[in-house]
């Protein structure tokens, strides 16, 4: 699979956050600000792994059908599985 400069750029803001945490950490800030930020770095964390599947699902997708094995139940059990294992 071919991974997009903007999934890449969704990951550095992610990395970012996660130093921002440490930072917090350091300077010993309140729990409920760290927690705060730990939940916003979680939801990136999410939203990243579903464009990832879905880009993946989708590429799938077009090289099936351009090789004429177009199962699409497959495909869309397997991207499912990955949703709920990264859960």
């Amino acid at each position: 699979m071919e991974y997009t400069q903007e999934m890449k750029n969704r990951l550095k803001r992610i990395e970012g956050q996660i130093r921002g945490v440490l930072r917090m950490l350091e300077e010993e800030k309140d729990c409920k600000e760290v927690v705060t930020q730990l939940s916003a770095a979680r939801s990136a964390i999410d939203r990243t792994i579903g464009v990832i599947v879905g880009s993946n699902l989708e590429q799938c997708l077009r090289d099936q059908m351009e090789k004429g094995k177009y199962e699409e139940r497959d495909l869309v059990k397997e991207a499912v599985q990955l949703l709920v294992k990264s859960r």
